[in-house]
This record gives C-alpha cells, sequence and structure tokens, in this order.
C-alpha cells in the first residue's frame, strides 16, 4: 500500500479573522493547496496542465469545521481518494492541528481539458488507484447538510 497523500502548512497571520481564529475560506484555501499537492504527486503536475491543458475542476464540495484553529498552528491535511471512474474523481480531506481533527472536505472533481471532460491518462489512473484503499469510507462521507425546516409561511 502506497503512503497516503499529506500537504503541510501553517497558519499566517492574515488568516485569522476578527475571532482570534483561521477564518472559514482559509481551510478552503489549505484543502485546495493539498488537491494541488495530490494532482502533483499523480502526475498532473504544472508540466502536465501545460502539456494537455488539462486539470481537475472541482464541481461540488462540503466542508466540516470541527475545531477552531489560532495564529501559528502548524497543519497537515491528509487526502484520501474515495473512488474514481474515467472522468471522476471523489477526495477526503482530513485537517489536523496538533493531531487533533479540525476539519473535513469531501470533494467531487472533474478531469476537464479544453473541449470539456476527458477520461484521465493512464499513468495518473494508475496513480489515483494506488491511493484507493479497501478502509471503510469515513462516517460522514457522502452526507448531505443537515438543516431545520423552514419556517411556516
Amino acid at each position: 500500500m502506497s503512503r497516503p497523500a499529506v500537504h503541510h502548512d501553517v497558519v499566517r497571520p492574515e488568516w485569522i479573522d476578527y475571532n482570534g481564529h483561521l477564518s472559514e475560506p482559509y481551510y478552503v484555501l489549505v484543502f485546495g493547496d493539498a488537491t494541488t499537492a495530490l494532482m502533483e504527486r499523480t502526475g498532473m503536475d504544472a508540466g502536465y496542465r501545460d502539456a494537455t491543458c488539462c486539470s481537475l475542476y472541482t464541481v461540488e464540495a462540503h466542508v466540516r469545521y470541527l475545531r477552531e484553529i489560532g495564529p501559528g498552528a502548524d497543519l497537515e491535511v491528509t487526502t484520501r481518494v474515495l473512488g474514481r471512474d474515467a472522468k471522476r474523481l471523489r477526495l477526503w480531506h482530513e485537517l489536523r492541528s496538533g493531531g487533533r481533527l479540525c476539519a473535513t472536505e469531501e470533494l467531487m472533481c472533474l478531469h476537464v481539458g479544453p473541449e470539456g471532460t476527458v477520461p484521465f491518462p493512464d499513468g495518473v489512473a494508475a496513480e489515483l488507484d494506488a491511493l484507493l484503499t479497501d478502509a471503510p469510507e469515513p462516517e460522514h462521507a457522502g452526507r448531505a447538510v443537515q438543516g431545520v425546516a423552514r419556517p411556516p409561511t
């Protein structure tokens, strides 16, 4: 089994909101950088993107904010490939700080070129498949946003 895809970062002062914690959009920024790190690891790096004009496009995302993160915190994002088909990729990111799970993000991505969605090349597909495991999906993967009922009109 291959090593999981891991991305490291540090909370910068400009990422801190008026409550003194990591601001909401920066969780997504860090997750985006983790997706880019996965792309580089699996052969969809800058050279690939320049040569093929293909990249991943996120078409759906679900973020869960579980714990506040303070200034200067070390961040680690572990990325799992939950599944893929010829043109789609489903990812699961877990963001930890100090060993504690702070946020998760589930993504549905499309492999897109100039003419729309295109199949992953064999080499990229093999690298993505190498990150698949037999481990059960995370408990919250595939979960819809839960809400309250609308008030009567």
